[in-house]
């Protein structure tokens, strides 16, 4: 294998996150997790098994999305068509989850796979690649584009180029997904979700999933800068959600450069202190989308370095306490099942989202 960058995220300690137990809360709660990775690079591994391990904590997780990462990538051919070869592996780990052998989750029901869409309409014939290989679950693509000039500002080992959401190239390539239903998935940060609305309005026919939250930063220039950040955030984010094709995932906001360093502290936070640090974000989200257009997502195991699966849907359970059960329905696994499809998988499996009572020891 080809070495790959450092990654700019909290390394993962096992012993470290095991510091912290917790009862699980509302257990018969179906959950899709709507964005994980999977992948295998130097001191960072973590395949089914290490997903295996995390996703049996007692909460009801029933479906997941997996999402890009340039994980194995075929290291020869067309440079194109190297990013199949990441649909290809998931596709695999999807036909063993759905196998039943390893429990009644399926792990990677719905995919979200790269293709570089700055090819513009010559990104048709890698598209058809990515639907082959990923035998009916492919549901949206993603690019590398969260950017910013800050050399303190990093989530991606591979820096990508600026203002790649508004190339012309980019949003022709943008436009071709619609044709084959397939979504968008953008990760960018706060000080891009203008070009994230431009994207919105240039083409309404096109889904687009805004990961984390939009991005709100809090480290380089915008460390010790929350209230600040927030505002500008706030104002991007209810703009953009007047553009009824845009819906929001709750997560990712346990990375290095949402400013928040959890992994400093000699404990791993419990589910209150994540619940604490994370309400304004993501109730500020459910607030201007709605439930309707908010999906929950762990992003493991990217925020893993920073908290543990179990304490993390404790987290976003506090934070829904107060809501309904079909807003938690939707928000938990209903909207995640609508946006990516999950209810149309080939060998016919799709997650019952009816709640499971909850089993008294």
């Amino acid at each position: 294998m080809p070495p790959q960058p450092s990654s700019p995220h909290a390394p993962v300690r096992e012993a470290w996150l095991a510091q912290v137990s917790e009862e699980i809360l509302d257990p018969g709660l179906p959950i899709v997790d709507a964005h994980h990775h999977l992948w295998d690079r130097p001191g960072a591994r973590y395949l089914f098994e290490e997903f295996l391990a995390d996703t049996p904590s007692g909460h009801d997780v029933r479906a997941t999305v997996f999402v890009q990462c340039r994980s194995m990538v075929r290291a020869a051919g067309p440079e194109a068509l190297r990013p199949v070869g990441e649909t290809e592996f998931v596709a695999g780990v999807a036909a063993r989850s759905a196998s039943g052998l390893y429990g009644p989750m399926r792990a990677c029901a719905g995919i979200v796979a790269m293709a570089d869409l700055m090819l513009g309409d010559a990104v048709t014939p890698v598209l058809e690649a990515h639907l082959l290989a990923a035998g009916g679950r492919l549901r949206g693509i993603r690019n590398s584009t969260a950017w910013h000039a800050s050399e303190e500002v990093r989530s991606n080992p591979i820096t990508p180029p600026p203002g790649l959401l508004m190339e012309p190239a980019f949003r022709r390539g943008v436009a071709r997904l619609g044709g084959f239903g397939l979504s968008l998935d953008v990760w960018a940060y706060h000080t891009q979700l203008g070009e994230v609305i431009d994207l919105a309005r240039a083409l309404p026919g096109v889904t687009i999933v805004l990961d984390h939250c939009g991005g709100p930063l809090g480290v380089g220039p915008f460390a010790r800068r929350r209230e600040e950040v927030f505002r500008a955030w706030r104002a991007d984010m209810l703009t953009l959600a007047a553009c009824p094709n845009v819906v929001v995932k709750l997560g990712g906001l346990a990375m290095r450069v949402g400013g928040h360093d959890f992994d400093h502290a000699p404990l791993p936070p419990t589910s209150e202190q994540l619940a604490s640090a994370w309400r304004p974000v993501i109730e500020t989200c459910i607030e201007l989308f709605g439930v309707a257009r908010c999906m929950f997502e762990s992003n493991f195991p990217v925020d893993k370095g920073m908290c543990a699966y179990p304490v993390l849907w404790n987290a976003f359970k506090r934070l829904t306490a107060g809501a309904s059960g079909n807003d938690k329905g939707a928000l938990f696994a209903g909207t995640a099942a609508r946006v990516y499809r999950l209810f149309e998988l080939p060998e016919g499996i799709a997650p019952d989202l009816s709640p499971r009572p909850t089993r008294h020891p």
